[in-house]
């Protein structure tokens, strides 16, 4: 018979190993934890779902507007426009490497 700890730990690892996060390099794994901490009110910023802002493009999508490299420069001098509601965000040099590097897992 199986028992309760066995059947949570079984759940746990998947949940661990199905994470999105679980396998990304550290620069990624730092990018995620940016966009998760900044982003996430309004945009999805993983590989499925809608944004919680509609006006917000998901993530995975960036790509299909831009060139994610090209993104760095709009990141260093601060984005101003984006959906109505966007704050204006100005990241440091390593805050860009690290959103980009996530943005070229999705």
């Amino acid at each position: 018979m199986i028992s309760t700890t066995q059947i949570l730990l079984v759940a746990t690892a998947v949940l661990v190993l199905a994470s999105p996060t679980s396998a990304l390099e550290p620069r990624a794994q730092r990018g995620y934890t940016f966009a998760l901490t900044n982003c996430a009110r309004c945009h999805a910023i993983g590989p499925v779902g809608g944004s919680p802002l509609k006006a917000a493009p998901p993530f995975r999508t960036l790509h299909e507007r831009y060139p994610i490299d090209d993104l760095a420069e709009a990141f260093a001098e601060g984005i101003v426009t984006g959906h109505p509601s966007m704050p204006q965000f100005k990241l440091d040099g390593a805050q860009i490497d690290d959103l980009l590097a996530y943005l070229k897992t999705l």
